[in-house]
C-alpha cells in the first residue's frame, strides 16, 4: 500500500531543504529563465485556442446550426440598397489616342447581316464597325434579323438613329445608308467570319478585296475577341456601342417617359430583368417548378429549334450547377432577404412570362407594387411598338439603365448589355444573383432546414457580399 501522505511530506521537506539553502547567482538566473519560458508557452497555448475559435466561423457552408444576430434582414441601412458604389476614379475612356490612324477613303463596301435579338444586334454592330475600319471599308447599315424567334420586321432606322450613327463615326469609319447602285448585282464574298477573331484574322481577310468589291457578313454576333485587341480598337467599340448607337427619337421619348412616371410614384425603383420567358426556359432546359404539360412543351420547342445544337438536358443538374434562370418566386425570396421592403417599385422589364399571373402572383406576395411597361404607358403610346419585340426591348433597356438598382434574374445578352452600360454611365448599382449558391439556400428552405427569416436572410447577403454591386 503507497501511503500518498507520507510521500506529499517527503516531497514538501525537501522542496523547504531547497528554499532555506543559499543559492548561487547562477542557478537564480536558470530558474528565473525556466518561470519565464514556461509563462510563454502557456500564453502560446491559450493565444493558438482563440485563433483556432475565430478560424471557426459561426456561419459555414457545412453547417448552419447556429444563427447570425437577430433581424438582420431587418437593420439593413437605406444607402446600402440604394446607394451607387464608389467609382474609385475610373471613369469612361473613348476618345482615341495620339497614335489613331482616322477613317480612309474606300472603293470596299462591307453589307452586315446582323443575328439575333436586340442586344446581339447592338454589340454584333459594334464588332462590325471595328472590322470595317481594321479592313479600311466602307461599312453599309446593317441589315436586321427578321427570322429570329421574334420575327420582328424592324429596319435599322425603326430601333436605331441611322443619321446620329453615321455622324457620330463619321471620323472612324465611313458608313453610307445603302450599297451602290452599280455595285447591287456584282458578284460579293458571302463570308462566315470566325468567331471571337484578332484583328491579325482580319488583317488577313484583306486578301478578298484582291478579287472582291464587296464582301457580305453573314453574321454579325461574336465575331470580333474581347481580349488581346490594339486600345484604339476597343475605345471604337465602346464608341459605337455607347455613343452611335442610340435609339430612334420615337423609342428615346417613350422611354424618358416611362422613367419620369416611375420617379414620380416613387422616387426610385429596382429594374427587374425577369427572363422567365418561354424560349429561354426551352433553351436552358429549365422545368423546375413547371407542370407535366409545360415541361412537355418546351421540350418539343427545343427539339425543333435546329440551331439549339444540345437537345437533352437534365433539369435538375441544370438548376444545381446554376444554369437556370432564378422563378418568379425566387426572384421575390431574394430581394426580401437582401433587405428590400414590400413597398419598392419594381419595373419588370421581359417579354411575356411563361405561366402568366399565376407565376408573377408568386413575386407579387413579396412585392406588390410590380409595373410593367403596359401598365406605364397608354395603349395609343404603346400601338407603334406592338409586334415589334426589339422595339419594345429597346424600351425596357432605356428604364433599366435607368434604374436606381439593376436585377437580371440570368446572365444573357441583355443582362449582360445593361450592366456594361451602367458601369460604363458611372458604376450604377447592379446586383447580379449567386444563382448556384442561391438553389442550396432555397432548397433548404423548402425543406425546412432554414426556419428562421433573419438567418436565411444573413446567408443570402454573405453570399453576396462580395459580388455586391457587381457579378456574373
Amino acid at each position: 500500500m503507497v501511503n500518498y501522505r507520507g510521500s506529499s511530506l517527503t516531497r514538501t521537506a525537501s522542496t523547504s531543504k531547497f528554499l532555506s539553502r543559499k543559492q548561487s547567482p547562477r542557478t537564480i538566473a536558470l530558474y528565473l529563465i525556466f518561470l519565464f519560458a514556461f509563462s510563454i508557452f502557456i500564453f502560446v497555448f491559450n493565444a493558438g485556442n482563440i485563433v483556432e475559435d475565430q478560424q471557426n466561423p459561426i456561419i459555414s457552408h457545412e453547417s448552419h446550426s447556429q444563427s447570425p444576430p437577430q433581424n438582420q434582414f431587418l437593420q439593413v441601412a437605406d444607402e446600402e440598397l440604394w446607394d451607387a458604389p464608389s467609382r474609385h476614379g475610373l471613369r469612361p475612356c473613348v476618345k482615341p489616342t495620339s497614335r489613331y490612324k482616322a477613317a480612309q477613303g474606300s472603293d470596299h463596301y462591307l453589307t452586315v447581316k446582323s443575328n439575333g435579338g436586340l442586344n446581339q444586334m447592338r454589340t454584333g454592330i459594334s464588332d462590325m464597325v471595328a472590322v470595317a475600319h481594321i479592313m479600311n471599308a466602307t461599312l453599309v447599315i446593317p441589315q436586321l434579323d427578321k427570322r429570329s424567334f421574334w420575327q420582328d420586321s424592324s429596319t435599322f432606322s425603326d430601333i436605331f438613329d441611322e443619321l446620329h450613327f453615321i455622324t457620330t463615326l463619321q471620323g472612324d469609319v465611313r458608313i453610307i445608308r445603302e450599297l451602290p447602285k452599280e455595285l447591287e448585282l456584282v458578284p460579293r464574298a458571302r463570308k462566315h467570319f470566325t468567331s471571337w477573331s484578332s484583328m491579325g484574322y482580319y488583317k488577313e481577310m484583306m486578301q478578298l478585296w484582291n478579287d472582291h468589291q464587296v464582301i457580305h457578313v453573314v453574321k454579325s454576333d461574336s465575331r470580333l475577341a474581347n481580349n488581346d485587341l490594339p486600345l484604339d480598337i476597343q475605345r471604337l467599340r465602346c464608341r459605337a456601342l455607347y455613343h452611335a448607337l442610340r435609339f430612334s427619337p420615337p423609342i428615346e421619348s417613350l422611354g424618358k417617359k416611362l422613367v419620369d412616371r416611375l420617379r414620380m410614384r416613387s422616387g426610385r425603383y429596382i429594374a427587374l430583368h425577369l427572363r422567365y420567358e418561354k424560349d429561354m426556359l426551352a433553351f436552358t432546359g429549365c422545368t423546375y417548378g413547371l407542370t407535366d404539360a409545360e415541361s412537355e412543351e418546351l421540350g418539343i420547342m427545343r427539339e425543333n429549334t435546329k440551331h439549339w445544337k444540345v437537345k437533352d438536358l437534365n433539369s435538375a443538374e441544370q438548376r444545381i450547377g446554376g444554369f437556370c434562370p432564378l422563378t418568379p418566386k425566387e426572384v421575390g425570396i431574394f430581394l426580401q432577404a437582401l433587405g428590400y421592403p414590400p413597398s419598392t417599385l419594381i419595373y419588370v422589364a421581359s417579354g411575356e412570362i411563361y405561366g402568366g399571373d399565376a407565376r408573377l402572383s408568386e413575386l407579387m406576395s413579396h412585392f406588390p407594387n410590380l409595373v410593367f411597361k403596359e401598365k406605364l404607358a397608354t395603349e395609343k403610346e404603346l400601338k407603334a411598338f406592338a409586334k415589334h419585340a426589339s422595339q419594345s426591348a429597346a424600351l425596357d433597356y432605356i428604364v433599366s439603365i435607368e434604374s436606381d438598382v439593376f436585377v437580371p434574374s440570368y446572365s444573357g445578352n441583355m443582362a449582360r448589355a445593361v450592366e456594361g452600360h451602367r458601369r460604363f454611365l458611372g458604376h450604377r448599382k447592379t446586383i447580379s444573383p449567386d444563382r448556384k449558391g442561391l438553389v442550396r439556400l432555397f432548397d433548404e428552405l423548402e425543406s425546412g432546414q432554414q426556419r428562421e427569416a433573419s438567418s436565411f436572410s444573413y446567408l443570402v447577403r454573405q453570399m453576396h457580399k462580395n459580388r455586391w454591386p457587381y457579378c456574373n
